[in-house]
């Protein structure tokens, strides 16, 4: 393993060849720590600035006490068997999904304990939440006190709620100081944004790119299901400050504006300067509605995201739509 200097904070990624991770990794090193990424695969779209990077299998224990070789100042475990709508909800990759993702945190989890690490972070989901709460498309509850009775709507929400409760566990039961947060739909660059396990704002950056002028883009649904998306660099400025705070979550990080799916698809049709229509057919959905509650993120931590939409979106765009365009240009050369 790479060595490095006593006086640097050090820092440990799990899922760091993932979307989020490599951005969290960007800004780790831009705050002076020595980093050690971990994850099956680079990063497919940058470059990683770990000083250490190990490629191997989090479901594997062997693997899990050899990255965790030593003791780190922080810890942020984002691994898990996760994508969109299209991989999670078909119920034809639950067993891996559930199987898969708990390994992992069973592992990294008893790994930093034995190693007598306080600080580790887990990225629950906003997929926890009841399924009964989120009916309503125009008035979803997704307050964390609502998180029980429980009763998400895939297994990943179930995966997600049994492990938030595994982290919380260790804080009581060995006096670690893990800290949960509830992702909401994190988009941004540098993401996946094809191949069926990219999220929607990706892919409607990709559909949208990629549609002639005058043409439609479908959209799964009746297009009036809600969400709200978040830029990944508030993601990455919320994860940080709950990990070094006091307060052990769970918390949403999200945004509070909730849009519909149609508006998503109308948003970056307006981004593209394209003439394009809005084709609703059947697909995976998820919960008819889903936003952020920002008021305890906002007691605890004095602090909640706050850019619009359109701007990230407009960032993501351009961007997928460069990575089309080179794409293209490489297949022309060849």
């Amino acid at each position: 393993m790479t060595h490095f200097k006593m006086k640097d904070k050090t820092a440990l990624v799990c899922g760091a060849g993932g979307f989020i991770g490599g951005h969290l990794v960007k800004r780790l090193k831009a705050e002076g720590f020595w980093v050690r990424g971990v994850d099956l695969k680079f990063n497919e779209h940058a470059e990683t600035e770990a000083d250490d990077f190990a490629i191997g299998d989090l479901r594997e224990q062997s693997f899990v006490r050899a990255v965790i070789d030593r003791p780190f100042d922080e810890v942020y475990q984002l691994a898990a068997d996760m994508g969109g709508a299209g991989y999670i909800f078909t119920g034809e990759n639950d067993a891996d999904i559930m199987h898969n993702s708990a390994t992992i945190n069973l592992n990294v989890l008893d790994a930093c304990h034995k190693r007598n690490i306080k600080r580790v972070f887990y990225s629950s989901s906003a997929c926890m939440y009841p399924e009964h709460n989120q009916l309503d498309p125009d008035n979803p509850n997704c307050a964390e006190d609502s998180a029980y009775p429980a009763n998400p709507d895939s297994e990943y929400g179930w995966e997600k709620l049994f492990s938030e409760r595994l982290y919380l566990a260790y804080n009581r039961n060995h006096g670690m100081q893990c800290r949960v947060a509830r992702y909401h739909n994190i988009f941004g660059p540098e993401g996946t944004w094809d191949g069926g396990k990219e999220k929607a704002p990706a892919a409607m950056c990709r559909k949208v790119a990629m549609a002639p002028d005058g043409g439609q883009i479908e959209v799964w649904g009746d297009g009036k299901q809600t969400r709200s998306f978040l830029y990944v660099d508030e993601c990455i400025e919320g994860t940080l400050r709950l990990l070094r705070s006091d307060f052990e979550g769970p918390v949403n990080i999200g945004s509070e504006e909730m849009v519909t799916i149609n508006e998503l698809a109308e948003l970056v049709i307006a981004l593209s300067g394209k003439d394009l229509g809005i084709n609703n057919i059947p697909g995976p959905l998820g919960v008819r509605g889903r936003n952020s509650d920002n008021r305890l993120i906002r007691e605890k931590l004095g602090w909640a995201p706050e850019q619009p939409l359109a701007d990230g979106m407009k960032t993501t765009y351009n961007w997928i739509s460069g990575e089309i365009d080179r794409k293209h240009n490489l297949r022309k050369a060849s």
